[in-house]
């Protein structure tokens, strides 16, 4: 029974990691390197991510710039942040790439706050689906009389206990996403 509360911990503490990840690649008006996460660089023929290409520094709230190791790469870099479609333009030199973060306009950050409602909800339906797995397994393991209908009671409480502090970690993550989208 432990075993079974431990991983589904783990699989639900892995829940709200990606939701984090997700939401730190959402655009809010404030530069941060997570914003290029998803930006892929053609680089030699193969798709890299551009982390593993250049350094990325935000020296003011509404700049990133972006130097990548071989110079050569500049323009391949400003092509591929075009082709991620993140609603940013960068400008490039001969050693490195800009990238201006526009502020963001009052019916956009309405419209990321309703996005971000849906994410939310989309998670909890993962942490309960994981919620439903577990208590499965424990009541196979009831009608195969592995554990008595106790440990069953006992066990499904924590669960849903379990279920209930991780929900409220998503919620938590989904509203500080939301005031930092409402900040202006």
């Amino acid at each position: 029974m432990p075993e079974v509360i431990t991983e589904l911990a783990a699989r639900m503490q892995n829940v709200v990691e990606a939701l984090s990840r997700e939401f730190a690649s959402i655009r809010t008006g404030r530069a941060t390197p997570a914003l290029l996460d998803n930006v892929i660089v053609d680089y030699q023929g193969e798709a890299i991510p551009l982390r593993q290409l250049a350094n990325i520094t935000v020296p003011e709230a509404s700049l990133i710039i972006i130097q990548p190791w071989d110079r050569n790469m500049v323009k391949a870099i400003e092509k591929a942040i075009f082709k991620a479609n993140i609603g940013v333009s960068p400008t490039s030199d001969a050693n490195l790439v800009r990238v201006a973060i526009p502020p963001l306009s009052e019916e956009r950050r309405v419209e990321l706050a309703k996005l971000l409602t849906g994410r939310v909800e989309d998670y909890r339906v993962m942490l309960r689906n994981l919620r439903r797995d577990a208590i499965g397994k424990m009541r196979k393991m009831e009608r195969d009389k592995e554990i008595s209908q106790d440990q069953l009671k006992n066990t499904t409480r924590q669960i849903d206990q379990l279920t209930n502090d991780f929900i409220d970690r998503v919620n938590q993550v989904g509203k500080d996403k939301e005031k930092e989208i409402k900040e202006i």
